[in-house]
C-alpha cells in the first residue's frame, strides 16, 4: 500500500475535495483511505504561513493506494488549479489522536515541505531530521501528533523539489498563541528556551529557508 501526497491549489477547497462526489471518485481511482488537509479556514487566522512556491499551497491531499496514481491526481487536477503529488515513505512518531470519519480534528495541522540543503547528502540529511531533530522538535512544542514523509519519487508531471512532508499537530489555540503552540504553559523563560533549541534543530537540517508551510485543519474518511 503506497501513501500518496498531492500539494494542490484553488478556490473553495474546503468543499469540492470532501464532497461526497470527489470521494467516490477518488475511490474509484484506487483510494482505500483518504485524508483532506484544507488551509485558509477561519480559526487559523494569525497562523504562521511560510512559502516557497506562488501562490501558496491551498490543500494538502493524502492517499493511500494499491493502484497507478495517476487516475488520483487526474480527478484532483478536474477540481483544482494545479496538482503536484509524491509518493512518501510514512514515520509517525506521534500518532495522530483518532477522529471520527469525515470529522475535522480539533487541532490545527501543520503540513511542511521540506528541501534538503545541497551541502547535505540524502542520508546524512535524514540522519539529522529523523534521528537528531525529532526528539526535539517533539520535546520542545505541543504536539499531538506527529507523522513523517519521506518523498519517494514524483508522480504528477507537474513538479517541485521536495524531499520530506511533514505534519505536526497542535492545538487550535496554537494558530494565535506561542505558549499552546510550544507548550510552555504561560512562561516567557521557558518559552524562550524551546524556541531557540528549536531554532538550532531546524538550522541544522536546513529547515530555516526554501520552505512551506500550510496551517490546515485535516479530515479523514
Amino acid at each position: 500500500m503506497a501513501k500518496l501526497i498531492y500539494a494542490v491549489w484553488g478556490s473553495g477547497l474546503g468543499g469540492l475535495l470532501t464532497d461526497t462526489e470527489t470521494r467516490a471518485a477518488l475511490r474509484a481511482a484506487g483510494a482505500t483511505r483518504l485524508q483532506i488537509n484544507i488551509g485558509g479556514t477561519p480559526e487559523l487566522d494569525g497562523a504562521m504561513t511560510l512559502s516557497t512556491l506562488t501562490p501558496p499551497i491551498d490543500a494538502v491531499v493524502s492517499v493511500w493506494s494499491d493502484s497507478d496514481p495517476t487516475p488520483v491526481a487526474d480527478v484532483l487536477a478536474g477540481r483544482t488549479d494545479r496538482v503536484v503529488g509524491w509518493e512518501v515513505v510514512e514515520r509517525r512518531p506521534i500518532e495522530p489522536p483518532p477522529t471520527p470519519d469525515g470529522e475535522p480534528a480539533d487541532a490545527m495541522a501543520n503540513v511542511a515541505f521540506l528541501r534538503r540543503p545541497a551541502s547535505v547528502d540524502r542520508d546524512e540529511w535524514l540522519r539529522r531530521w529523523l534521528d537528531d531533530h525529532t526528539p526535539v522538535a517533539i520535546a520542545t512544542q505541543a504536539t499531538s501528533g506527529y507523522i513523517q514523509n519521506i518523498v519517494v519519487r514524483s508522480i504528477t508531471a507537474d513538479t517541485e523539489q521536495v524531499d520530506a512532508v511533514v505534519e505536526e499537530l497542535f492545538p487550535l489555540a496554537a494558530a494565535r498563541d506561542l505558549h499552546a503552540f510550544y507548550g510552555s504553559g504561560g512562561d516567557d523563560a521557558e518559552l524562550t528556551r524551546r524556541m531557540t533549541a528549536m531554532l538550532d534543530s531546524v538550522v541544522r537540517i536546513g529547515a530555516h529557508e526554501n520552505i512551506d508551510v500550510v496551517p490546515t485543519r485535516r479530515t479523514v474518511f
